[in-house]
């Protein structure tokens, strides 16, 4: 199941995993089959596999319960999926913060350089 495409193995795999979850193929409360059995259907290693998880659990879609499995959170406990235009505006909000913070170093950069050439024209 995993494909070359550049994307690593563990996203393709927790995106596999994300669309199954929120399509309600993997209802709420059921278990995710096991690590092994992820590791053959995807035709991926066991820590691959692993780190996939960890992306779930990260975003918090599920949830480990110890000695027992990883579980879909119930439906009341998913975090909302995120909208095209909730990405599209964090993008443009992160392009302008780095756009302030770049020309802030320009500007130090330029005042040191300016510094530098009065100082060796001495």
């Amino acid at each position: 199941m995993v494909k070359n495409t550049g994307q690593p193995a563990y996203l393709q795999i927790a995106d596999d995993l994300r669309a199954q979850i929120r399509g309600g193929s993997l209802a709420p409360g059921t278990p995710l089959p096991s690590t092994t059995r992820l590791a053959e259907q995807y035709d991926a290693s066991l820590s691959v596999v692993k780190l996939a998880v960890g992306v779930l659990r990260t975003e918090g879609l599920v949830i480990g319960q110890q000695g027992k499995g990883v579980f879909v959170r119930a439906a009341d406990e998913l975090p909302p999926a995120p909208q095209a235009g909730d990405e599209l505006a964090e993008l443009r909000a992160t392009v302008q913060d780095l756009s302030v913070r770049l020309a802030k170093v320009e500007e130090q950069l330029a005042m040191s350089t300016t510094r530098r050439s009065g100082r060796s024209s001495r």
